[in-house]
């Protein structure tokens, strides 16, 4: 799903496209949604213009325990997911929600590095894991 058409809609419009590009990914442990999981929430999600053709986009997550140890890659299927699926003109900001999670300076450094997550993705293993978190439900 390209959201490329749909960036002249208004911003509420833009944050529930990037809501349904996000609520069908499949939690990496459990067989649940992130949306099933209330990992994500439509109010998690927050667009503003950077400039006249440039969009913020910022989600925040709230993993299911402060501990959980897929947090880094619930972060990286919902940066890959909305890398492929948003236009070119846009900035993408994804962070763990404040206080939800032991090591989220960490987790929020890891998942908004471009390198790192370049470097992850080389990762044949962990690409075929977000891979199938990311599929379109069928």
């Amino acid at each position: 799903m390209s959201l490329q058409t749909e960036w002249t809609c208004s911003r509420e419009d833009v944050v529930n496209n990037v809501y349904d590009l996000i609520r069908d990914i499949r939690d990496p442990e459990k067989d649940n949604t992130l949306e099933e999981l209330n990992v994500v929430c439509e109010d998690c999600v927050t667009v503003s213009m950077l400039d006249t053709d440039t969009f913020l986009v910022r989600v925040e997550f709230t993993p299911t325990v402060s501990h959980c140890s897929m947090a880094t890659l619930i972060g990286l299927c919902l940066r890959v997911k909305l890398q492929r699926c948003l236009p070119q003109k846009h900035k993408l900001d994804i962070f763990i929600k404040e206080g939800s999670h032991d090591t989220e300076k960490e987790v929020n450094k890891q998942i908004n590095d471009k390198e790192r997550v370049m470097a992850a993705l080389e990762n044949t293993t962990l690409l075929n894991l977000v891979e199938e978190c990311i599929a379109e439900p069928e």
